[in-house]
């Protein structure tokens, strides 16, 4: 996929929250369609095309160890991070990001300076960054919920964060989708990011609908894993993820990389706040293989050495 491709996929391929235009019958709701790539319905109808190694990159946790702590943000770590994913070859089509690009009080003004770094590290990626909400963006607390009608409202967090990193997409709700399809129409894939601290009721209508919608791949990214339970809405968008096909639900949050198979889930956390386990910084590669099958890869990020490799069919069942 071509690098003016990929940034015209920011506007034609799609947003598929309530707020965003694209991919909505004339009454507004989401246009269903078969996914089997024969007959590309209304999702795909505009979707700038990719290339046939569907690939993308993952960055995690990036934020200070302490509170208001922007002089010892992992400046250094994060721009190597986003260094090494620019020099990857094939280049990612995209990135996503699994959240808390900050440690910042919401009543500091550190919540700029501290997107700057991030920002400017991530300056050298020249295709998208499609990144999820953490608790940070929030209050900071992993029981935070955040956005209109939400007990803890628009904090300053929140509102830098949308500012910055979601409204520059054209979505105006952290939560929201993207289409892909395959130039022949073989294949299609959908990537999806789930705010839990910003749950509501909106939500979860619009994830059950957007995951109603079948696709030959189904990526899912929420900050929190399925055992961090207290952040509002974990417990019930996996209630609704459970309910449908996908193919890999990426999480963060803990500050560390671990696959957990029987979930089909991956932590992927190391992107620059402090490790949690003997983890190191690094990042991952997802990439469609010939096969079919996508191939995850998770690199340390000074040596480049592969810390783990594994792949699944587009179920999300392990394949060999």
């Amino acid at each position: 996929m071509s690098k003016v491709s990929v940034a015209c996929a920011v506007l034609l391929l799609a947003a598929c929250g309530p707020s965003a235009g694209g991919n909505t019958a004339s009454d507004g709701a989401i246009v269903p369609g078969d996914g089997s790539g024969a007959h590309l319905d209304a999702r795909f109808a505009d979707a700038a095309p990719i290339g046939a190694h569907f690939r993308f990159g993952i960055v995690g946790d990036t934020r200070p160890p302490n509170i208001n702590g922007t002089a010892s943000y992992p400046t250094a770590t994060i721009t190597k991070i986003w260094a090494d994913l620019e020099a990857e070859s094939p280049h990612p089509d995209f990135a996503v990001s699994t959240g808390d690009y900050m440690f910042a009080s919401t009543t500091s003004t550190q919540q700029k300076p501290q997107l700057d770094k991030y920002l400017g590290a991530r300056a050298q990626f020249s295709t998208p960054e499609y990144a999820a909400l953490g608790n940070h963006e929030c209050t900071g607390a992993t029981t935070s919920n955040c956005g209109t009608g939400n007990h803890d409202g628009h904090t300053s967090n929140y509102d830098e964060f949308m500012s910055r990193m979601v409204m520059p997409l054209g979505f105006t709700e952290p939560y929201y989708a993207i289409n892909f399809q395959d130039p022949s129409g073989a294949w299609t894939a959908k990537l999806v990011l789930v705010a839990a601290n910003a749950w509501t009721t909106a939500q979860a209508t619009w994830l059950e609908q957007t995951l109603a919608q079948p696709t030959t791949y189904t990526f899912i990214v929420r900050h929190e894993s399925n055992s961090a339970s207290t952040a509002p809405g974990v417990t019930p968008s996996k209630h609704i993820i459970d309910a449908h096909p996908y193919t890999i639900l990426i999480v963060g949050h803990a500050h560390t990389y671990q696959h957990v198979a029987s979930d089909r889930e991956v932590i992927c956390g190391t992107g620059g706040a402090p490790l949690t386990s003997g983890a190191n910084y690094g990042y991952a590669i997802v990439e469609r293989l010939d096969s079919g099958d996508i191939q995850f890869t998770q690199r340390d990020y000074q040596s480049l050495a592969v810390a783990d490799r594994w792949r699944v069919h587009a179920d999300g069942s392990p394949a060999p």
